[in-house]
């Protein structure tokens, strides 16, 4: 079963952020691995190559998008085991990413941060994010993928009203 919509759209002073949480029972430093290694990446989200490092660009694969090539991805910050931060602009947007972990006793939660460009349309990103962190969360625990039907357009209207609650016209 799908969990409810509970990601955040919030103003900023440059726009709005598209805020969600994820828990895991797990230490700091393997969830990191979860998002910086590409075979633990490409259980979840995609498979990357290239030389990572700050300033850097990557190339992702998006493993659950129908007939996804290879798509640059810059590195903008990366402090280990803590904060990564990436950025992308492709036919559907721009894809300014923050991932932030942080570890209390034995749960570590990760914040994911998509800040939104003037075109992005909240209520297609949010469930697409929605679904992805779940995979993130599946594959972590070795449990089954979840179905992007259970997301898209089930939490469209979820979105709507967040984007409309946030400001954004």
């Amino acid at each position: 079963m799908t969990n409810p919509p509970a990601g955040r759209v919030v103003p900023t002073a440059a726009g709005r952020d598209l805020i969600l949480h994820r828990t895991f029972r797990a230490p700091i430093e393997d969830v990191w691995a979860s998002i910086t290694e590409s075979d633990r990446t490409a259980r979840w989200y995609g498979q990357w190559k290239g030389e990572p490092g700050v300033g850097r660009t990557i190339q992702v694969q998006m493993a659950f998008e129908e007939g996804a090539g290879w798509s640059d991805m810059r590195i903008d910050a990366c402090d280990p085991p803590r904060r990564l931060a990436l950025y992308a602009a492709d036919d559907y947007g721009v894809w300014s990413l923050d991932l932030e972990l942080t570890q209390q006793d034995e749960i570590t939660t990760l914040r994911f941060t998509h800040h939104l460009d003037d075109k992005a349309e909240v209520e297609n990103v949010g469930p697409g994010w929605e679904y992805y962190l779940d995979a993130m969360v599946s594959a972590y625990n070795d449990g089954p993928q979840p179905n992007f039907d259970d997301y898209y357009p089930a939490m469209k209207a979820y979105y709507e009203a967040q984007d409309a609650g946030s400001g954004a016209s």
